[in-house]
């Protein structure tokens, strides 16, 4: 009797057993919605031993085309076409295993918000600010640390650690961001990155539908994007499409052998972009340049894997719908397949027409960054889709004409030279300008703390060809050299509670930090205000004597920038410039509104660049 109740004891708990076996730990994406462009989408579901079960779906105007199954038994890939004829629901999706319980997950599908704005795209009417949440500011102190998570640290005093900035802190700040002139907010990745070290730049993640809980959640961070679109602003994610963390979850336990770029010993990249276009590259070097991994903590995409493609591509649509993204800045875009970032392109402006995105090309050359952008303008045999580039180049050539002595290719010659050759872009203006990141020194540092060449790099970048992009904290004379990069990473003063100084205030900020911030607002409000340096034409002379003359022309308005690239004062006769004057007699200068009576000469200071709207 015993040896009978033992024996079926052990057949119910190896049945329980089986039934418990088939657990469901992930399904990504984490929805979809009716009524997409492209009605397929494919979802990733993980859980013990889920490859092997069958799996079913009964919902009008669902159909399951496809059940895929990889090496992993853990992952089955579902292929769905969602009907134009579905209605918003809970799909149930079944799945059997040979002996068990079937288990059923239902699968949100819900309905488009056609009334919510997103995906407007980024273009010249934009002023972009580019901050770092962690190093920001702190509006929720009861986030700084997650219980779980590998990075637990907190130090502000230290440029390695988290400092505890967060979406609430920005959310807090945008009176402040809105009053210096901003119009779009691009922060560092704010996906989760549960990274051992460094976790706080967020160029390692570990999640692509869930943001980091040290910075919020996925409502919070939705909530921001509509309060900045009530604001007339928009917002930027930085996506990384290249590489993960080497904690993602789909690294852990892996679909597929080839899931990421392999290798028989580690092979870091090159970061030779010129083996991408050297007509005499060889095919190793390519391929180390391109399948090479980041840095080892950064397990390279394997991009030609069609699961990959998928899980970017679906991913990347599924915030723009979910949270209302604007436009993407793509990381590291030189290192990516650029085939497959054709394909990534097509898709989401497929989906999103108005959408726009630019990619990070830190390269040296025109050529080299023109290579990546769209139009197979430089005979490359393809075209890449990419709107537009970051462009280095630029920010090269502003610091060379603010430091360097006037020669013929030297000093202010450089940037003459640089912008003459837009040439060989599709569309020059669809590049952002700028003057630092995360990842550069400190302009400010860069001219050796010379105000008066910050100023005058800011009326460059604000009236420009292009799209401005500027780095938190500029504009309260922040300085430092990248050397390490935690350096330029500093928090703002007054985001944290207890702070003894708030550079959020003008009574916080000294008497040469306000001048700087209100000479940065002057500019940067006239630009929102005046499509003059939106969209307006752009007109270049050569420089002589060390100085720059270029206009932007509109209709009848037009603006003349005149810098002096010396380390002297000039007067600079105008006669020259009768094709930009046009026959205007005054000008109003933009950023002291002071009149000029006449447009005969200009006194500058040394290294000083004036703005003026012309008046008849």
């Amino acid at each position: 009797m015993n040896i009978r109740i033992g024996w079926l004891w052990l057949y119910f708990c190896c049945h329980l057993a089986n039934a418990q076996d088939l657990k469901i730990d992930r399904v990504e994406p984490l929805n979809w919605w009716v009524g997409m462009y492209q009605p397929k989408v494919q979802l990733m579901v993980h859980g013990q031993q889920l490859g092997k079960a069958e799996v079913t779906i009964d919902y009008p105007g669902v159909v399951l085309e496809k059940v895929r199954r990889v090496e992993n038994e853990n992952y089955a890939f579902l292929d769905l076409r969602i009907g134009a004829e579905a209605k918003p629901g809970k799909i149930p999706i079944q799945f059997k295993p040979a002996k068990g319980k079937t288990l059923v997950y239902d699968y949100p599908l819900l309905v488009r918000n056609h009334q919510t704005v997103k995906a407007q795209g980024i273009n010249t009417s934009d002023f972009i600010y580019l901050l770092m949440p962690d190093r920001f500011a702190n509006g929720d102190p009861k986030n700084d640390m997650v219980k779980d998570m590998r990075e637990t640290s907190l130090h502000r005093d230290s440029m390695y650690y988290r400092h505890g900035g967060d979406l609430q802190g920005v959310l807090d700040h945008l009176d402040y961001l809105q009053e210096l002139g901003v119009t779009t907010l691009w922060f560092t990745p704010v996906l989760t990155n549960d990274m051992e070290q460094a976790s706080y730049h967020g160029y390692a993640n570990t999640e692509n539908y869930h943001i980091d809980p040290r910075f919020g959640t996925n409502e919070l961070y939705r909530e921001l994007a509509k309060e900045l679109h009530r604001r007339d602003m928009k917002l930027i994610q930085d996506v990384v499409p290249n590489h993960v963390g080497k904690n993602h979850w789909t690294v852990l336990d892996m679909p597929m052998k080839d899931w990421v770029h392999q290798w028989t010993d580690y092979t870091n990249t090159s970061y030779k972009d010129q083996t991408l276009y050297d007509p005499y590259a060889a095919k190793a070097d390519k391929k180390i340049m391109t399948d090479g991994w980041f840095v080892p903590s950064m397990p390279d995409l394997n991009q030609n894997n069609p699961y990959v493609q998928n899980y970017i591509i679906q991913s990347h649509i599924w915030w723009i719908e979910y949270a209302g993204v604007d436009g993407f800045r793509i990381d590291t875009y030189p290192y990516n397949d650029l085939d497959f970032m054709a394909k990534w392109g097509e898709a989401l402006t497929d989906e999103y027409p108005d959408f726009t995105y630019f990619g990070e090309t830190w390269v040296h050359g025109v050529a080299n960054q023109a290579y990546f952008t769209q139009g197979n303008t430089l005979h490359q045999g393809f075209d890449t889709r990419l709107q537009g580039v970051t462009d280095f180049q630029l920010n090269y050539a502003i610091a060379e004409a603010l430091n360097g002595n006037f020669e013929w290719t030297g000093g202010i010659n450089r940037l003459y030279t640089t912008l003459a050759t837009d040439f060989v872009y599709e569309d020059a203006t669809r590049n952002v300008v700028f003057l630092g990141n995360h990842d550069l020194s400190r302009f400010l540092s860069i001219v050796g703390e010379d105000v008066e060449k910050m100023k005058s790099a800011t009326s460059w970048l604000l009236t420009t060809r292009g799209i401005p992009q500027w780095y938190y904290g500029d504009e309260l004379l922040m300085k430092n050299f990248s050397d390490p990069d935690g350096k330029v990473r500093e928090d703002v003063k007054g985001g944290w509670s207890g702070d003894k100084q708030n550079k959020f205030t003008a009574s916080g900020r000294t008497d040469q930090e306000e001048d700087f911030f209100r000479h940065v607002k002057a500019l940067a409000t006239y630009r929102r205000e005046n499509r003059i340096l939106q969209d307006g034409k752009m007109l270049q002379y050569v420089p002589e004597d060390g100085i720059y003359v270029y206009f932007r022309i509109h209709d009848d308005k037009r603006v003349m920038v005149v810098m002096n690239g010396n380390d002297e004062e000039k007067t600079v006769e105008l006669n020259r410039f009768s094709e930009g004057i046009n026959g205007m007699n005054t000008a109003k200068n933009i950023v002291t509104s002071e009149t000029v009576n006449s447009l005969k000469s200009l006194a500058l200071r040394p290294r000083q660049t004036l703005v003026l709207e012309l008046i008849k």
